[in-house]
């Protein structure tokens, strides 16, 4: 679906000079063709060519494009390496899309202290790469982590497979370096555990770019466990897999990692990567448990003992690093083995509590049935985070407005069952209609309070998480967007 540009409010060319005066000329794309690479982030079901794209070098450099926007009313995106799955990325026909690619540098270590101090075009791997001579890691890791960057992992309070025991990246840095839509430099947070004040580090934290550019990131890291450990369970139901993830975590039992994937996308995985799942089962468990020998030994006894009184008809345990590798190599690679069975998938992101995961598989199966899609669930089950993979192809007419009905009432549902919309994607522009469904006209007016504290303009990241009230006025009920775009390119904060 291509957004149909925008008159701009802002004369390209004017732009293009006053960038030009501190910036070289192969930090300021302009040219069509350079700029098509930009034209979406990982949900490329919605494209818009960006205006102007500007490559900086330095935080200086940031400044001073951040005044030179706020004084023409130029909109601003700020990109990362544009793996995002919600459109938090999607550029503006009318603005600029401000990309961090080359802000890559490792700037200190200090494992005496477990900190880096980072930039934030460097990858999520490459900073667990760096640690890994002092034996430390980075825990967060979603599954695009060889390449998404820990710029965008703030914005969007990214986790990953591990985020159960080790924390959302909101749980894992210390500090934050944002540049305001005013070019002003702010820092949240400190080197020490606490700041006085109130927690603006949370706050920008998951903000989607909406309130600064993050500009420098220090990250807390971890040591390397002693030992660990993957059990695979197989089941020959999916709500009995769903409620053992339940019955491991009532059991006093909390694992580095606990995920879930059904049949097909335990078929696509396998064909893929060969990491030896079953193939005939209808879904599998991976639980990951680390710590001492001793205390994963009885734990792995544990674990088997509750897989199996909840149905589980087989059980593995990793017997090596290299087999445990493999284990969780097919799950992170899930969503790229889905374009092995189908041209393109849209994949949702709502969390729900884990003793509903029974209840919303059966339902998200059934709402698959009724729009004629099939679907496959690959989850961070252990926090119940949902990540169904919608299958179509978007060349059938009509088939990409059934997707968005389909994904809009799975993620109603997580609402109904006391979740929320999303748990690490962030809203973007695929779920600003089901921030209705979630939040009260009143509480949404405080977020645009907030907004407007930081960007009283509303140039930054305009039109992507927080709707307007009228917009939620417009939507109502409905679950189908009904082919509507989901923002008017014109929508303003």
């Amino acid at each position: 679906m291509i957004l149909p540009a925008a008159k701009p409010t802002t004369d390209k060319r004017e732009l293009i000079a006053a960038l030009g005066r501190f910036l070289p000329d192969d930090a300021i794309l302009h040219a069509t063709e350079d700029l098509r690479p930009y034209e979406c982030d990982g949900l490329s079901a919605f494209r818009q060519t960006p205006m102007v794209v500007v490559l900086p070098r330095t935080i200086e450099q940031v400044q001073k494009i951040m005044r030179v926007c706020h004084e023409r009313g130029a909109p601003v995106v700020a990109r990362g390496a544009g793996t995002g799955l919600s459109g938090g990325a999607l550029p503006l026909g009318d603005g600029l899309l401000l990309s961090l690619a080359r802000f890559m540098s490792i700037l200190d270590i200090d494992p005496a202290n477990r900190t880096m101090r980072v930039q934030p075009g460097v990858r999520n791997l490459a900073i667990s790469e760096a640690a890994a001579p002092f034996g430390l890691y980075y825990a967060p890791d979603p599954s695009s982590q060889i390449a998404c960057t820990i710029g965008g992992n703030v914005a969007e309070n990214a986790g990953g497979v591990h985020c159960l025991k080790y924390g959302l990246t909101v749980h894992n840095i210390l500090k934050l370096k944002l540049v305001t839509m005013d070019g002003e430099l702010l820092t949240f947070g400190a080197d020490g555990l606490d700041a006085p004040g109130f927690d603006l580090l949370a706050l920008a934290t998951g903000s989607e770019g909406m309130l600064g550019v993050v500009v420098e990131v220090t990250v807390k890291l971890v040591p390397k466990p002693e030992t660990a450990r993957v059990v695979l369970a197989a089941f020959d139901d999916v709500e009995h897999a769903g409620a053992a993830v339940g019955a491991i975590i009532a059991a006093g039992c909390v694992p580095a990692g606990l995920e879930m994937m059904d049949n097909p996308a335990i078929r696509a995985a396998e064909a893929f990567v060969h990491s030896g799942y079953p193939v005939d089962a209808a879904a599998i468990l991976l639980c990951e448990l680390d710590g001492t020998a001793e205390a994963v030994a009885d734990d792995i006894e544990r674990v088997e003992s509750i897989m199996a009184r909840c149905g589980a008809s087989a059980t593995r345990v990793s017997r090596d690093e290299a087999e445990r590798a493999r284990f969780w190599a097919g799950r992170k690679m899930a969503f790229p083995a889905m374009g092995r069975i189908s041209p393109d998938y849209y994949c949702t992101d709502g969390t729900i509590p884990r003793k509903h995961l029974p209840r919303v598989l059966r339902r998200i199966e059934a709402l698959g049935r009724k729009y004629e899609l099939p679907v496959a669930n690959v989850f961070h089950a252990g926090d119940g985070n949902l990540h169904p993979m919608i299958l179509y192809d978007a060349n059938r007419p009509g088939e990409l407005e059934r997707v968005e009905g389909l994904g809009g009432e799975i993620l109603k549902l997580c609402v109904e069952v006391g979740g929320t919309i999303t748990g690490e994607h962030g809203v973007g522009v695929e779920k600003i209609n089901q921030m209705c469904d979630q939040f009260s006209s009143a509480e949404l007016t405080q977020f645009h309070a907030i907004k407007a504290a930081f960007d009283p303009e509303g140039l930054l990241n305009p039109g992507k998480a927080v709707p307007l009230l009228k917009r939620c006025a417009e939507y109502g009920g409905l679950h189908v967007h009904g082919g509507e775009l989901p923002f008017p390119e014109l929508e303003r904060f």
